[in-house]
């Protein structure tokens, strides 16, 4: 099977089912031709990226509306309208190898019906056109509800938040400095043809064409790991120090917990999630960077089920978020994420602080970081904590980057090149605390 057939299926699972790209692409992408693996990919993840536009059309172009049960039909017409719209493929190859790919599908009426709907999408281009520009859902390719919370949280910034949403993600690497340095790793990667550029973080570089992390230099020994520069900002905040008691809690896939013991190697260091599976990834980001920590699977709003009793110095909460500060990177999000979702997730962050605090030594820090940017999951989760904790106060964060926030700092999807994040830093109270939390080098 070619690439759009392997699309429309993979897409079909994601429209049909709710499973994430996440999910699907890898089994996908094990059945494609090493060849037609780049446009699989593309295909896979622009339709997720234009989706709500791709739909309106669609909408537009069917005499009447497609069985529930063709979602694999759908993900081949949403191709087939990205390749049109989005795509330099030459039109002509587009339609027909679109129309090819009803064969394998086993529903020759389809052939008729794909090819209808993609020669009337090109015959009504500018009357399609002007429909979008019409539409402020389809001319954003965001969901209504997103949009709507966007310009309620950020009215001056939600156009670009959404243009940033709309866009490629960059190709970011975290050099591991127990290893070497960035500008030594920026050479070796220039020797094997790669150009790469400094990012905003001194532990980051940014590929000028993304690739295959796993024909990277040094990849397989743990020099380099691929991680967004905004994630890279949670090991300086927390500031850990050899030979403390650290927790990770909510920790796979193991991007952070790796980065603390590349600051930190000397730390007495526990990996937690509740999902025992998720763990595995921890455990093979860890061997492959030749480090170590203790990995235990339990639920962070229950510590009654897994803690040992001994205080922690410092504790990393990268709580569980609608994602919204990501979407450039994981575009199914648009399809995938509720409005419902909302509160909900909210309420499970102030369950996570709510009971991961008792584990927090006098005097400690904890850092509370989503890749959100909606406030219902952000400053209005830390407001809420801060009221209903006297013993827990704010260690406002002095930096170049992102923004004050009534509580904590934000970074919008492509400030800096960055994605979206935001950070929070709780100290409990002690006889001595620190005033603010400066970034470490």
């Amino acid at each position: 099977m070619n690439a759009r057939v392997i699309a429309a299926q993979a897409l079909g699972r994601v429209l049909g089912e709710g499973e994430s790209l996440a999910t699907v692409l890898p089994s996908a992408l094990a059945h494609a031709d090493p060849g037609e693996r780049g446009l699989l990919q593309e295909l896979c993840y622009g339709v997720c990226r234009w989706q709500p536009q791709l739909r309106f059309l669609l909408d537009r172009l069917l005499a009447r509306p497609l069985e529930p049960g063709e979602q694999v039909l759908r993900g081949l017409l949403l191709a087939g309208l990205y390749q049109l719209w989005h795509l330099r493929v030459p039109e002509h190859a587009a339609v027909a190898e679109t129309v090819a790919a009803v064969r394998p599908l086993r529903k020759p009426w389809a052939a008729g019906l794909v090819n209808a709907v993609l020669r009337s999408a090109l015959r009504r281009r500018a009357e399609l056109e002007a429909l979008i520009e019409a539409d402020a859902e389809a001319r954003a390719a965001h969901p209504r509800w997103l949009l709507d919370w966007l310009r309620r949280d950020w009215p001056d910034d939600w156009p670009a938040i959404v243009a940033a949403n709309n866009v490629r993600p960059p190709f970011t690497l975290r050099i591991n400095r127990l290893r070497l340095d960035r500008e030594a790793y920026r050479q070796r990667l220039a020797t094997a043809g790669y150009d790469a550029g400094p990012a905003a973080v001194e532990t980051a570089l940014t590929l000028s064409t993304p690739t295959d992390p796993a024909i990277l230099p040094g990849f397989a020994e743990g020099w380099v790991s691929v991680q967004d520069t905004g994630a890279q900002l949670a090991a300086s905040l927390l500031a850990v120090r050899p030979g403390q008691r650290v927790l990770d809690a909510c920790a796979a896939p193991g991007g952070k917990t790796g980065h603390l013991l590349e600051c930190v190697p000397d730390l007495d260091l526990t990996a937690l999630d509740c999902d025992a599976g998720r763990l595995e990834r921890v455990r093979d980001t860890l061997t492959r960077l030749r480090l170590n920590a203790r990995l235990l699977a339990g639920d962070a709003r229950r510590p009654a089920d897994w803690w040992d009793g001994a205080l922690y110095d410092r504790i990393l909460l990268d709580a569980p978020c609608s994602a919204t500060g990501v979407i450039r990177r994981h575009p199914d999000i648009k399809l995938l994420r509720r409005e419902s979702d909302i509160a909900a997730l909210a309420e499970r962050q102030q369950a996570l602080l709510t009971g991961l605090w008792p584990l927090l030594r006098p005097g400690g820090r904890l850092l509370y970081v989503t890749c959100s940017v909606l406030r219902a999951e952000n400053e209005r989760v830390v407001a809420a904590f801060l009221a209903t904790h006297p013993d827990a106060h704010e260690q406002p964060i002095v930096a170049g980057w992102g923004r004050v926030l009534s509580h904590g700092r934000q970074i919008l999807p492509g400030e800096s090149g960055m994605d979206g994040f935001y950070y929070a830093v709780l100290g409990k109270q002690a006889a001595t605390s620190e005033a603010s939390c400066r970034p470490v080098p």
